[in-house]
């Protein structure tokens, strides 16, 4: 490599604030614009600890049992969020394979290679095409395409077919997508964050202002969701739309063990509550997956708290990155209109 080429790799780390900050971590789109769906991974270096907390009360998951602390096995080779409801969770099968042929995962101690991937799904079949969801060619696909660099964000991948605040119907609902942040610590330490926002609650800026969501009746601004479900609640309807969620990553370079990384995850989950108004519904599936790459020194407590900073973030990004698709508007589209 010459001196420009490495100045260049240089600069371009220090300038990615997204998932991939984190030195070994890769992110591959599969995104299906016709079908408004798709699924996102992410690789993992060798002898990445993984860790999952599950705080929706409708979540769609694979292999989170094996990321308890008090279970065997203790890394993970790749990590998926998907578009297709539970069809999507077929992905991780593609990115199993992947990393067979290429001779990629878990040793068992019979000398079988299985590569351990988690994965996290949420509702969008209801927009797009019906009855197209992403499979395991999605999943492999993905993997195809991963890379190191700045994580691309908007309505791709896993948040192809996202909406945020769709209670009331796609007309009155926004938008949702994909969404990275990331910071660095002394020391070398990064915490960073990666989310498909399809959330039932409104998005909201940390001053409280509501930035993507519910779209009020009268076509100005912006109406709250939390009011919304108190009127349906008392007038017996139900929502539009209730199979949502908020699921992502959370990664560090940091040296973290199991019970570490899952308290990592459960404090990330904060991050969601603050960028989400209301979080963590009956409606919701929200799912955060911890990663811990490396040998950097890492006070959990202080991981964890800057987990929910980059969750947050990467929340706000997501929708205000995306872009109008199978006719949801992007709230950027419509926003004082």
């Amino acid at each position: 490599m010459t001196t420009a080429m490495a100045r260049n790799t240089t600069l371009t780390k220090m300038m990615n604030d997204t998932l991939t900050r984190v030195p070994g971590l890769k992110v591959g789109h599969y995104t299906d614009l016709a079908a408004a769906t798709g699924c996102t991974v992410v690789l993992c270096p060798p002898r990445t600890v993984g860790a999952v907390d599950v705080r929706g009360g409708a979540p769609g998951t694979r292999e989170t049992d094996l990321l308890q602390a008090h279970n065997l096995v203790q890394e993970v080779t790749a990590v998926v969020l998907s578009g297709g409801s539970a069809f999507g969770l077929a992905t991780a099968d593609g990115v199993m394979r992947w990393h067979v042929e290429r001779g990629i995962g878990y040793q068992s101690r019979s000398g079988a290679l299985v590569p351990i991937v988690p994965a996290a799904i949420l509702f969008d079949l209801t927009v797009g095409r019906p009855g197209s969801r992403p499979d395991a060619a999605a999943g492999y696909q993905a993997c195809n395409v991963a890379s190191a660099e700045p994580v691309a964000m908007g309505s791709l991948g896993a948040g192809t077919g996202a909406r945020i605040a769709a209670i009331a119907g796609d007309q009155r609902a926004s938008k949702g997508g994909i969404g990275s942040a990331a910071t660095s610590l002394p020391k070398g330490l990064v915490v960073a964050a990666l989310v498909a926002v399809n959330a039932v609650g409104n998005v909201i800026a940390e001053d409280g202002e509501v930035v993507a969501g519910l779209r009020a009746q009268d076509g100005r601004g912006f109406a709250s969701v939390l009011d919304e479900l108190t009127r349906m609640a008392f007038a017996g309807a139900q929502p539009a739309a209730n199979e949502n969620t908020v699921i992502g990553v959370v990664a560090t370079n940091g040296k973290l063990n199991k019970a570490q990384a899952r308290k990592m995850a459960q404090m990330a989950q904060d991050g969601i509550a603050r960028a989400v108004n209301p979080a963590h519904t009956m409606y919701d599936g929200d799912t955060l997956f911890a990663l811990a790459t490396g040998d950097v020194p890492a006070d959990t407590t202080l991981v964890g708290a800057y987990a929910a900073e980059v969750v947050a973030a990467a929340i706000r990004r997501a929708a205000l990155s995306a872009t109008s698709l199978a006719g949801i508007r992007a709230a950027s589209d419509w926003v004082g209109s």
